[in-house]
């Protein structure tokens, strides 16, 4: 249990782990087959079409979910903050394999789950495990929600619709109109899955507008 303490602040912080005690929390631990592992930044946790095999917890730093096709060129779908769970709708789908990759955005330490031992009953019949699976349907729903947030985006024809749908959407997230977004410049481009030359040159014009200010990634929207 020396490595389980170790972790036991983090775990505490997860939303997988809502609303159970400390004692469900260390219960459960007990019932999965988990390792900690380490990731440099651009090392990937998985490729597309590897098989599906653990949901992970992201312990510290942050990961990318990406598509790469044919020649390499790669979209950014999502990036995974410290806290967040990954793997899990491949696993309750039964899926034999991953349809994206998934990349450290930056140095990161995860938390490895046996999938069989995550979400089929245990041998214990723990109690646990019925909130665990609760808490899983939850974070499922809430990256439908986040997805469906990008789709409102990238669905808009020209790039200046997209690059203001996000940029007032996240006004409206901070409660804001000047914020930093969490995207390098490159990283917004894969996101809103457009051409980096192409987005500088809309944001520029944005700006010489009046509609944006912005310097690397903090902006402002003016009125």
């Amino acid at each position: 249990m020396g490595f389980y303490m170790d972790i036991h602040a983090t775990l505490l912080k997860n939303s997988l782990f809502s609303g159970l005690s400390d004692e469900e929390i260390e219960q459960l631990y007990a019932c999965l087959a988990a390792r900690k592992r380490t990731f440099k930044r651009e090392s990937f946790v998985f490729h597309a079409s590897d098989e599906v095999r653990s949901v992970y917890l992201i312990l510290s730093g942050s990961m990318h979910i990406i598509t790469e096709d044919f020649w390499g060129n790669r979209t950014l779908v999502e990036t995974l903050p410290t806290h967040t769970l990954f793997g899990e709708a491949y696993v309750l789908a039964e899926a034999k394999e991953h349809l994206v990759s998934v990349i450290a955005a930056e140095d990161s330490v995860v938390l490895e789950f046996n999938l069989s031992c995550l979400f089929e009953r245990c041998a214990k019949q723990c109690r646990t495990h019925n909130k665990i699976i609760k808490n899983t349907m939850r974070i499922l729903s809430e990256k439908i929600i986040r997805l469906t947030e990008k789709l409102e985006h990238i669905v808009h024809r020209s790039m200046r619709e997209k690059i203001l749908s996000y940029l007032s959407k996240y006004a409206e997230k901070t409660q804001s109109n000047a914020f930093d977004i969490p995207y390098t410049r490159q990283q917004l481009a894969d996101y809103l899955s457009v051409e980096r030359t192409a987005l500088s040159h809309e944001l520029s014009r944005l700006a010489a507008a009046g509609i944006i200010k912005y310097k690397k990634n903090h902006f402002e929207l003016l009125r």
